[in-house]
C-alpha cells in the first residue's frame, strides 16, 4: 500500500506510516507440489550436488538484494498520523510554502523535518525552517523538537491513537520576523483509522507559550481532519479541514478555518512529490501553493530485514 495514512501495525511489520518495511512470507519449499507416495524419485549425485550449488547461489543473491524501504511522509496535511519510524529508520520531509495574505501580505516558509524511529512505538522529530515576510529581512525559525509515542492500535472508537509531546525553542528572530521569542510546549492528540476505503486523521493539540503575552498570545489550540487515499500509477490525494480557534491577549486573532487538497505522486518506492494549495474558509487564513518531497534515506541502525527466498 502506497497511502499515506493507514494501519500501523508493529515495529518490524507495517506497510505504511513511515513504517519503511514490509516483507511478505512467500512460504518455503514444503508448499510445493510433492511426487506422489509410493513413487520413488532418484537424482543422481551430480544432480543434488548441482541443485544444491543453485539454492546456496540464489539464497546468496536474494540477501544481496537491496533493503526495502518505503516512504511513508506525513507532509502536506497539518495533521499528522500516529504511525511512528520503525527502530533504527530515519526519513526525512522537505517543502515549500508560499503565503498570500494580508500582513504581511507575502511569506515564504522553507520546511525541513527529520524524523527517527527511536524504539517500539516511539519517533523522535525535529523541525527546523526558515522564512521571510514582506517588511522583515527573514531567517532561520524557531525550532521544535517532538517525540510521538503509538499507545493504542485498532482501537474500536479511537484507531489508532497516539501522543505527541514537543517543545519549540526561540532560535528565530522576533525583529527579522522568523521566531516568537517565546518557549512554547505542545501536546497533541493523534487518532487514525480508515474510513469508507480511505486513511482517515483527527487532531487535536494545545500550546502553552511563556513570556507575558505580547508578542504571541499566551495558549493556543488547533484541530485538524484529513483524508487521504490512492489513484492508479502510483497516484494519492488528500484533502483536509483545519481550524484555530480565537486567541485573546494583546496579540490575539480571530478564529480561523482553512482547507488543503492536492495530489501526491510516489516517484520512487522511497520517494514521494506532493504539491497543492491552501484556501480560506473561516478568518485571516492565507490563500497558499506548498510542494514538497518526503525521502526514506533508509535503515541507520538494526539488524537488516530477512530477505525472503521463494
Amino acid at each position: 500500500s502506497r497511502r499515506r495514512h493507514t494501519s500501523y501495525i508493529s515495529v518490524t511489520g507495517v506497510q505504511t506510516c513511515a513504517l519503511p518495511i514490509f516483507l511478505e512470507d512467500h512460504g518455503d519449499a514444503d508448499a510445493r507440489e510433492r511426487p506422489r507416495q509410493g513413487r520413488r524419485v532418484a537424482l543422481p549425485r551430480r544432480g543434488v550436488v548441482a541443485v544444491l550449488l543453485l539454492l546456496a547461489s540464489r539464497t546468496a543473491a536474494a540477501q544481496r538484494e537491496p533493503k526495502l524501504h518505503t516512504a511513508q511522509p506525513e507532509r502536506p496535511s497539518v495533521s499528522t498520523h500516529a504511525g511512528t519510524v520503525s527502530t533504527g529508520w530515519f526519513e526525512v520531509e522537505t517543502g515549500i510554502e508560499l503565503d498570500n495574505g494580508q500582513d504581511p501580505d507575502h511569506t515564504g516558509v522553507l520546511t525541513l523535518a527529520a524524523k527517527l524511529g527511536i524504539g517500539e512505538r516511539l519517533q523522535l522529530t525535529m523541525l527546523m525552517s526558515a522564512l521571510r515576510a514582506t517588511g522583515f529581512a527573514g531567517g532561520m525559525g524557531d525550532i521544535t523538537t517532538g517525540v510521538k509515542y503509538r499507545m493504542l492500535s485498532d482501537h474500536p472508537i479511537l484507531g489508532d491513537f497516539a501522543v505527541l509531546p514537543s517543545v519549540k525553542l526561540p532560535t528565530g528572530s522576533v525583529a527579522r520576523g522568523t521566531g516568537t521569542g517565546t518557549t512554547d510546549g505542545t501536546l497533541l492528540l493523534v487518532s487514525s483509522r480508515e474510513l469508507f476505503g480511505a486513511d482517515f486523521n483527527v487532531n487535536v493539540g494545545y500550546t502553552f507559550r511563556g513570556g507575558s503575552g505580547i508578542r504571541a498570545p499566551r495558549d493556543s489550540w488547533l484541530w485538524a481532519a484529513s483524508l487521504s487515499g490512492d489513484l492508479p500509477h502510483g497516484g494519492g490525494w488528500v484533502a483536509e479541514l483545519f481550524g484555530v480557534p480565537g486567541t485573546s491577549g494583546p496579540q490575539g486573532a480571530l478564529p480561523l478555518v482553512g482547507f488543503l487538497a492536492g495530489p501526491t505522486f510516489t516517484l520512487r518506492d522511497w520517494l514521494v512529490f506532493d504539491i497543492g494549495g491552501i484556501i480560506p474558509v473561516v478568518g485571516p487564513q492565507a490563500h497558499a501553493f506548498y510542494t514538497g518531497l518526503t525521502w526514506n534515506v533508509g535503515q541507520l541502525w538494526g539488524a537488516p530485514p530477512r530477505a525472503v527466498v521463494k
